[in-house]
C-alpha cells in the first residue's frame, strides 16, 4: 500500500512540475511565434505596397483588385532612364542646364524598359501567386484591399490604397486568449487590431501601422 501511494504521488508532483512548466512555456512559445507570423505577414505587405508603388507609376491610380495588381507583376514593366554622361563644374559655373546639354549631345538619357517582376521581385519568384494571400492561411485567405481618392487639408486629391489582416486571421490556431488580449490592447489605443499598409481616409504616404 505504501508503494502504491509512493508511485501516485510521484506522478502528481510529475505532473504537477509539468504544468508550472507549462504555463511558463506557453506565453513564450505564442511570443516567439507571434513574431514570427507578423514579420511574414509584414513582409508580405511590404510586397503588395511596391506593386501598388509601381502599378500607380504605370497607370497613374492604385488598384483594388489583386487580379489585376498580380497581372500586372507577371506581365508589365516600368520605364528606366538609362544615363550616359554629366554636367562638370565648370558647365553647371557657366550656367548650363541638362536640357541644354542633351540637346548639345554632351549627355545622353535613354528610357528603357524592364518588367516589374524582375526590378521589384527578382529573389522572390513565388510572389507573383502568393502576393494576394495572408501567411500561414495555406492560401485562402486574401488580404483586404481597397482603394480611395481623398482631399487633403490643402484641398488636393490623393489616390490611396489600404490592404490589410486581422489578427484573428493570420494568428488562428495560436492561443485564443492571448489573441484576444492582443485585440484588447490595440482596440483600447484605437489601433486597428490586425497589421495594415497605407490607409483610406488619410495621406498617410502608404506607410504600415506597424511603422
Amino acid at each position: 500500500m505504501k508503494t502504491v501511494f509512493q508511485i501516485l504521488l510521484t506522478i502528481a508532483i510529475l505532473a504537477l512540475a509539468y504544468f508550472c512548466v507549462d504555463s511558463i512555456n506557453r506565453p513564450l512559445k505564442f511570443i516567439d511565434e507571434h513574431e514570427y507570423r507578423r514579420a511574414k505577414v509584414i513582409e508580405r505587405l511590404q510586397d503588395i505596397r511596391s506593386a501598388q508603388v509601381a502599378y500607380r507609376t504605370v497607370n497613374g491610380h492604385y488598384t483594388a483588385s489583386f487580379d489585376s495588381l498580380v497581372a500586372f507583376v507577371a506581365n508589365d514593366s516600368l520605364p528606366m532612364v538609362r544615363m550616359e554622361g554629366s554636367l562638370t563644374d565648370s558647365m553647371l559655373n557657366a550656367g548650363m542646364t541638362e536640357a541644354t546639354a542633351l540637346r548639345m549631345g554632351i549627355i545622353k538619357r535613354d528610357t528603357t524598359r524592364i518588367s516589374v517582376m524582375d526590378s521589384l521581385f527578382n529573389k522572390k519568384p513565388w510572389i507573383v501567386d502568393s502576393l494576394p494571400y495572408v501567411p500561414f492561411t495555406n492560401g485562402k485567405t486574401k488580404f483586404e484591399l481597397g482603394t480611395a481618392t481623398i482631399l487633403t487639408a490643402s484641398q488636393v486629391e490623393v489616390p490611396v490604397f489600404e490592404a490589410k489582416v486581422h489578427n484573428n486571421i493570420y494568428l488562428d490556431g495560436l492561443e485564443k486568449q492571448e489573441v484576444v488580449n492582443i485585440n484588447d490592447r490595440q482596440r483600447k489605443l484605437e489601433r486597428y487590431p490586425g497589421l495594415s499598409v497605407g490607409s483610406l481616409t488619410e495621406a498617410n504616404n502608404n506607410a504600415g501601422n506597424w511603422e
